[in-house]
This record gives C-alpha cells, structure tokens and sequence, in this order.
C-alpha cells in the first residue's frame, strides 16, 4: 500500500444504488469537494525516483507512439509519389492504424494485466522498431498497408500499459497533474515529428525514408530503460493476492485460473461501466478528431493560409493541447474529474466562434484556447479511466476504451468533409471548389461538447480512488475474503512508505 489509507478521498459506492437514487445523485455529486491541493511544485516532488522512472518511460513511449503515427500524415505527398496512388488511398494507411488499434489494446491489454507492464510494453516497443523500419523500406503500396495495420496493433497495445505504469503508484494528490502532463506526451509527440519532418524529409536522396527508420532509434532506448526497472508495486501486490487466492483453494489454483475468475467477476460487476466508458472515449475521440482533423484544410482552403502559417498555426494550438492538458488535469485532483471536464466543454463551446470564423491570423490565439480547452479535457482521461476501471483489468480497460472510442470516431473527418459540401463557397481563381469548413466544424463541435458534457454529468467519479488491492471489493469476491478485503503486503515496502510520509510532513511543519 502507498502511503497511508487517509491520503485517499472515499468516493461514494454505487454498487448497490438503484438507478433512481444514482440520477438523484448526478446534481449533488458533481460539487467540487474543493479537497486540498498544495502547489504543483510540492505535488511532483512527492514522487520518488522509482515514481519519476515509471513517468518518464510511460511519457516518452506514449509520446513516440504518437510520433509514429504522425509520420504518415506528414509525409502523403510524398508517399502517394512513391507508391502512384491518390491521397485517398494513402489515409487509407492512417484508416488502418485506427482500425487494428483496438486489436492491440485487446491483446496487450489482457497480457499486461495477467503477466505484467513490464513484459508487454517491451514487446510492443520490438514491434514498433521493427515497424517503423520496415515502412521505410516498403516498395509497394500492399506491403506499406501490411506495415501499417500491424503498427495499428502495436499503437493500441501501448496507452493502457503506459498509463497504469506512470499512474499506479503515483501519489494520491499527484495523480491529475501527472495524468495531464502524460496525455499530453501525443501533442509533443506531434511537434516532434513536424519539427523532424522538416529536417528529415527530402533533405537526402531517400526522401521520406528517414523520416521512419529515425522514428525506430528511440524504442531502443525505451527497451534498455524498462529492462533496468522493476514491476509496479500495485502490479506486484496484485500478482501475490492472486497466489494467495490460489493457495488458498482446495487442491489449489493457478494464478491463471484465478485471474479468468477476476474477469468473469469484472464482467458481471462492472458491464454497465465498461459501456458507459467506450461511449465516453467514442465522444472524447470525436472532441479531438472533430476540432483537429479538417481544421488544416479550414485554414488553407477557406482562410488562403500559406503552408507556413498553417504549421505555425497548428504549433500553437498543439502548445495550447498541451499546457490545458497539465492545467485542468492538476485542478481536476481539487475540484473532482466530471466538473473538470464538464466546465472544459462549456468554455470550449463558447470559444467555437472565434476558432471557426475568425478569417485572419489572430485564430491562433482562438487555435491556442480551443485547444487547451480540448486537451484540457483530456489531461483528466488518464486518471478518470484508472479510477473507473476494475483493479485486475487496468490495462486492458483503459486501452480497449480508449482504442474502440477511437475506432467510433475515424469517420469524423469523413462526416465532417460529407457535411461540407452542403455549405459551398464561391471556388477559387484557379476554379477550384472551396467550402465553409469553419462552419462544418462549428456545428459538429457544438453537437459534440454537448453530447460529452451531458455522458459527463450523468457518469461516475471515483475521485482518489486507492488502487490498492486491499481496497478491491473484487479481488475480495474472488479471494474469498469474509468481511473486507485484505493483501498480502511487502512490509518493507510499507515501512520506507510511511517513513517517507513522516519525513515530508516534517519537512512541512519546518
């Protein structure tokens, strides 16, 4: 157990609650518990090295991984060149990756939470290595379409793993920064790979190679970091209940028959949530890929934007994603994750105006808030989904919810582009057909923050939710505990955590 059980604000249970006392509830549930939050700068140093390490490979991993994505979107020109097909038929590629990413997340997800973080994201890791590399030698359109839907595969697998690695043993009143600032490793992910698109993109006679045989270097060292770290104390808590359990039956269990009976647990516990939590990534999904996706085409197409300003304009608002992201996911630990989101929505809905009809360069102050407001949103996601999910399936839950809301929401650019052409303008001197696109956007996103805010307002919170499995009312069921729940506890592990709690509150009083 990290720390002490006081640390931790105990949500109310809705096990047992009708669903007419659960909706009696939504209004009175979403008050900000305004718990008490010290300065950022004393929430991060309240993480130890051990605590920083699983950080820092879950960000940068979560990082590259969107790097990797994103080096097929910057490179279709050059791509449809190489292969002769249309553009079309090169975002089929990034179509692909959307598709197989819930495979993934299936697949790395169950193995995470049965054998581990560790294990699983250094496979996902070789995967992408390998990948990235074979893309960059791809001669064929066939062969880059097989890369691209196994690197699907391996994209999924990695967000589950990387957020259960930074956020398990994450101090309790850490928990929203950190999950912010880790969401917000897929904006810097983009930045990086425009910054390295420029350098690396027809600078040799390789043209758009270098781009992907860089984009395989970095997992190396992301392989060599995780091999260096242990298991997370949660996971390695988790894994000796489940000895115990086993033990504990007649003529014994495995720790593999013990961990199918934790799902079959989850499942008939927890069906509803699991549902609500796709159907809230499908909108969270649509919120990003609905504001982002069409918004290049708004600006070169409808505002005459060169392609300069379009890169700088899509910086700022990346900047943006990201400083709202660490911001709301830090205020979020105080005024509880539902309200976070919710006021995210209401003030990004008002901010559509200037984002979607503002014709000159001041929208990238509009880029800027939108976004922030967007990935603001966001930064609560992470930790929202680790305390909604069941303890024995962290992994798996907040990867495949993740993965299926994204699958739900490819097709916002198509609905976006379909709806368009509704709203034509008048062409171009060259004779080329222009739309008003901002509008499209407009109408969508309004459409969409009221679908997010009112799956919000009706949802669950389990604010500093304790992932200790002692706290696990399944791992209780399963285990046979009679009265509540217990775990069998690395006792040294304990000892060095409450001396640690003792040493900061002194430090404090000084």
């Amino acid at each position: 157990m990290v720390g002490n059980q006081e640390e931790y604000w105990v949500p109310e249970n809705y096990d047992n609650m009708s669903a007419g006392r659960y909706l009696a509830t939504r209004f009175s549930s979403l008050k900000p518990p305004m718990l008490n939050l010290p300065n950022p700068w004393k929430l991060l140093r309240m993480l130890n090295r051990q605590q920083w390490a699983f950080f820092a490979i879950a960000f940068w991993a979560w990082t590259w991984d969107a790097f990797d994505f994103f080096t097929v979107s910057l490179t279709v020109a050059e791509l449809a060149e190489q292969f002769d097909k249309q553009t079309t038929d090169i975002t089929w590629g990034i179509t692909l990756v959307l598709m197989f990413r819930s495979v993934g997340a299936v697949l790395f997800g169950v193995a995470a939470d049965r054998y581990g973080r560790k294990w699983p994201f250094i496979v996902n890791n070789l995967l992408f290595i390998a990948l990235e590399l074979g893309t960059g030698f791809c001669n064929t359109y066939k062969e880059f379409l097989a890369c691209r839907a196994l690197f699907g595969v391996a994209m999924g697998g990695l967000y589950g793993n990387a957020a259960a690695t930074a956020l398990e043993d994450c101090p309790a009143e850490a928990r929203g920064i950190i999950s912010g600032m880790l969401q917000q490793g897929y904006a810097f992910g983009y930045l990086l790979a425009a910054a390295f698109a420029r350098g690396l993109v027809n600078t040799t006679s390789h043209g758009w190679r270098p781009l992907f045989w860089f984009g395989a270097c970095p997992p190396v060292l992301f392989i060599a970091f995780r091999l260096m770290m242990p298991e997370t104390q949660t996971y390695r808590e988790r894994e000796r209940m489940r000895i115990e359990a086993g033990q504990n039956r007649v003529g014994d269990e495995s720790v593999g028959k013990v961990f199918i009976k934790e799902g079959k647990v989850a499942v008939k516990r927890h069906w509803i949530l699991l549902t609500y939590l796709v159907l809230l990534m499908a909108g969270f999904n649509f919120m990003s890929h609905g504001s982002q996706d069409l918004y290049p085409t708004m600006l070169t197409n409808q505002l005459g934007f060169s392609p300069d300003k379009v890169t700088v304009t899509q910086v700022v608002a990346n900047l943006g994603a990201m400083t709202g992201g660490t911001i709301v996911g830090f205020v979020s630990q105080s005024v509880g994750r539902r309200f976070s989101i919710i006021i995210c929505c209401i003030v990004g809905g008002a901010l559509l105006y200037p984002y979607t009809f503002v014709h000159d360069t001041s929208v990238m102050a509009a880029a800027f808030f939108q976004q922030f407001c967007v990935q603001g949103a966001w930064g609560v996601i992470p930790i929202h989904l680790m305390e909604l999910s069941p303890g024995a399936f962290r992994t798996f839950v907040v990867g495949t919810a993740y993965q299926l809301g994204n699958l739900v929401s490819s097709a916002s650019s198509t609905i976006e582009a379909r709806i368009g052409t509704r709203f034509p303008l008048p062409p171009t001197a060259a004779g080329k057909p222009r739309y008003d696109y901002g509008k499209v956007i407009c109408i969508f996103m309004g459409c969409v923050y009221a679908y997010v805010l009112i799956l919000t307002f009706l949802g669950p919170e389990q604010l500093r939710k304790s992932f200790d499995v002692a706290y696990d009312h399944d791992a209780a069921e399963v285990a046979g505990w009679d009265d509540k729940p217990k775990a069998v506890h690395d006792e040294e592990f304990d000892t060095k955590a409450r001396d640690s709690t003792a040493e900061k509150r002194a430090a404090e009083e000084v």
